[in-house]
């Protein structure tokens, strides 16, 4: 239930910021819009979060609170505004995202490298990580993104083989192993995200890390989901701090350069660290 009570690890003050450079521009930040825990941490790192494509996602998976719908138009601006923010901010790292965009005709993925390239051309100096949707499993497309040479793409396989179709709307747990492998196989640093607290096991955590391996997985972050309104799926468990420690323990058994497991973990969260890899 979403007034199912909390424990004490969770509960946190969130914190307050005075990002003027994103208001100007009328910018969506997955911080700020997703009341990210941790978003005061990673500005002081000088890393934030964009979502690109609007604020309407084609999809309606049922943990995520991003409004469903038809979008409106793509913004022709908003690379450059982007960029613009990236270097007021001083930002040495950035993380963009976006809604999913099944309604255009390449997914939105031209719209992705105008981005990307903005950036880069504004801050040569700021490193890049690009938190992309599935594309529907179209490689041509995905390949745009990676030519455009972001520093690290991840793409969320959100929860174990058992529970994705229930939870996700459109996108599969194959269609996304297959999106971290054509990102590892062209060389790029691939990343992966999961959710705890949804109905999986121990044995299917473990099992969708061997995946993420087989797949060629290098970075994973694991976190602790968290019902965000009444209209999405219902938190079937809260795991201790300690159970997160234990899976970024086995995490580094088996083989990731990076896990960032605890409750409070988000996709984005150190993501300044991730760029480089053993």
């Amino acid at each position: 239930m979403l007034n199912r009570r909390k424990p004490e690890w969770l509960k946190i003050k969130l914190p307050q910021s005075n990002l003027s450079a994103i208001s100007k521009y009328q910018l969506n930040t997955i911080c700020s819009s997703g009341l990210c825990p941790n978003r005061n941490e990673c500005w002081e790192c000088g890393t934030a979060t964009f979502m690109i494509g609007g604020d309407v996602c084609t999809r309606s998976c049922k943990f995520c609170n991003v409004k469903t719908g038809r979008p409106a138009p793509l913004d022709p601006k908003e690379p450059g505004n982007i960029a613009e923010s990236v270097k007021a901010l001083r930002l040495k790292h950035t993380v963009i995202t976006s809604v999913d965009r099944d309604d255009l005709s390449d997914l939105g993925a031209s719209h992705w490298v105008a981005v990307i390239k903005a950036v880069k051309a504004k801050n040569p100096d700021t490193t890049m990580e690009v938190l992309i949707p599935d594309f529907q499993g179209r490689k041509e497309l995905i390949r745009l993104i990676m030519d455009a040479h972001p520093e690290v793409v991840s793409h969320n396989l959100e929860t174990v083989r058992r529970l994705s179709k229930s939870i996700r709307s459109r996108a599969t747990y194959e269609t996304s192993l297959e999106v971290i492998r054509q990102i590892a196989d062209y060389g790029i640093v691939a990343k992966s995200g999961i959710m705890l607290g949804l109905g999986e096991t121990h044995d299917e955590i473990i099992e969708t890390m061997d995946d993420l391996r087989e797949a060629g997985c290098a970075v994973l972050t694991v976190g602790q989901y968290l019902q965000p309104s009444r209209a999405n799926i219902e938190v079937a468990e809260y795991l201790h701090p300690e159970i997160f420690a234990q899976y970024q323990r086995i995490g580094k058994e088996k083989g990731f350069a990076h896990v960032e497991s605890s409750p409070l973990v988000r996709s984005s969260y150190h993501a300044e660290k991730h760029v480089k890899i053993d």
